[in-house]
């Protein structure tokens, strides 16, 4: 073991997690039976396997300032923990949602005055630092820069999104993957077995089904599965009795399981992404099976709805016009009928969606004619366009020569509307997908009449 001699108590007065007190039957389960060393740390062998470049780092003691990125229960804290159990440098834990300015002030000062003295760098393990605002983070930034703080920050969102960027590039990033199966296997089974930290003073026998109703809650998150367990144990088995422990006793703990979700997160983003891609590709059933996934998670109705909308006239456009009515519809019944009701308006929507044809020509006609407006002069409205509200106005040409489409054959004058500058532009070209074989066929036609009328001229 290390020489423990120089570990600073907590700075605020938390016990030092160097050295915890022994866990009672109140102890979460997963924070019982932590690792204290990297061989007993399961999972992450991209990060941790023999050879690999963080476990030379922790084994050598040359921590750098990182990133520990990955959905929740998959060990980024529990590293922290094997990390501070092995460094000689003072270590301390935070969370950033309970921390301000004032706490990382004081900090630093102790963090300095041991630098300066005994020559050590303070580890600063600062749980959920996407919670940090930018003034937050860019205060640590110098002492991560001068070496007075190694900060390790543990996030669940994307930390190109949350990091400054100026912090960031000074922060190694560690991506850390949900737990398999196997994994969320193995450290049941440890729980279940550890009469010192664990369950083992209870006679307990988890049945195949009842592992697997665990492995398939969890969803790669081992804190829940052992909180889970926990709260089984506790509430059904007695340390004086054998019990058996099956799929249905777990599910009458655990109800329901919660996904993890962050409406403003990284996880929030890949499941709207899922299901925009999906409506996009015709594919009905993987849309339906992206709208449960958001609709379990507590995503907000509305803000389906709206992306729906959008998607009607980005992806489907002229394709199917009805698509965009039968968007807004489903947004209007989310706000008069509601949830959970209104789960069978966006429903209706997403499969109508799905399986419309795909067009995109109106928002790339968009797109080009933006181009245009930003990049040519601004040209003037040509005289025939304009209104003419006044005799002035008439005077000077406004309105002339205007043609009044209805006054001819098949409603076509086959008049320029463009600026003469820009006779030859196209903007809007139609697939032969849906409606817009029709839309072409006419367009067809009013060209074929504007280009007689040139002729003319």
């Amino acid at each position: 073991m290390p020489d423990q001699s120089h570990f600073q108590p907590d700075f605020f007065g938390a016990p030092d997690p160097k050295s915890p007190d022994p866990p009672s039957a109140n102890t979460p389960l997963a924070y019982a039976i932590r690792p204290k060393t990297l061989d007993r740390f399961v999972g992450q062998e991209h990060l941790l396997a023999d050879g690999q470049p963080l476990r030379r780092a922790i084994e050598q003691d040359q921590i750098p300032s990182a990133i520990f990125w990955g959905p929740p229960g998959c060990g980024k804290t529990s590293l922290a923990h094997v990390i501070a159990n092995r460094t000689q440098s003072p270590f301390q834990f935070l969370n950033a949602g309970t921390t301000g300015v004032p706490e990382l002030r004081k900090l630093l000062v102790i963090a300095e005055n041991l630098l300066n003295r005994q020559g050590l760098s303070t580890i600063l393990f600062l749980d959920e630092i996407h919670r940090f605002n930018k003034a937050q983070q860019d205060f640590l930034l110098s002492s991560v820069e001068g070496g007075t703080l190694t900060l390790i920050g543990a996030t669940t969102e994307n930390p190109s999104f949350e990091i400054n960027a100026a912090l960031l590039s000074r922060l190694q990033v560690y991506t850390f993957q949900p737990l398999s199966d196997q994994h969320i296997d193995q450290l049941i089974q440890r729980a279940l077995t550890d009469p010192d930290n664990g369950l083992g003073r209870y006679q307990v026998d988890l049945t195949g089904d009842g592992l697997e109703a665990l492995i398939r809650w969890s969803a790669g998150d081992i804190r829940q599965a052992l909180n889970a367990l926990q709260l089984a144990v506790q509430t059904i088995v007695t340390e004086s009795h054998p019990t058996q422990l099956d799929a249905r006793r777990i599910q009458e703990v655990v109800q329901k399981r919660i996904l993890a979700h962050d409406k403003s997160g990284d996880s929030h983003y890949n499941l709207i992404s899922a299901l925009i891609k999906s409506l996009r590709a015709s594919d009905p059933d993987a849309a339906l099976y992206w709208l449960a996934r958001l609709l379990e998670s507590g995503e907000e109705a509305r803000f389906i709805a709206r992306r729906m909308v959008i998607l009607a006239s980005e992806d489907i456009g002229m394709a199917d016009p009805q698509a965009l009515l039968i968007a807004d519809a489903a947004a209007r019944a989310v706000e008069y009928v509601g949830l959970p009701e209104a789960e069978l308006n966006l429903a209706h929507a997403a499969v109508y969606l799905a399986c419309s044809p795909k067009s995109n020509a109106a928002y790339q006609g968009l797109l080009a004619a933006k181009k245009d407006v930003r990049e040519k002069p601004v040209f003037p409205v040509p005289l025939h366009l304009r209104n003419a509200p006044t005799s002035l106005m008439k005077d000077q040409g406004y309105g002339q020569d205007y043609r009044y489409d209805h006054d001819f054959e098949d409603g076509i004058a086959g008049q320029l509307h463009l600026p003469e500058e820009l006779k030859e532009r196209r903007y809007y070209y139609p697939t032969e997908r849906g409606y817009e074989q029709q839309v072409q066929a006419y367009l067809s036609r009013v060209a074929d009449k504007r280009q007689a009328d040139a002729t003319k001229e």
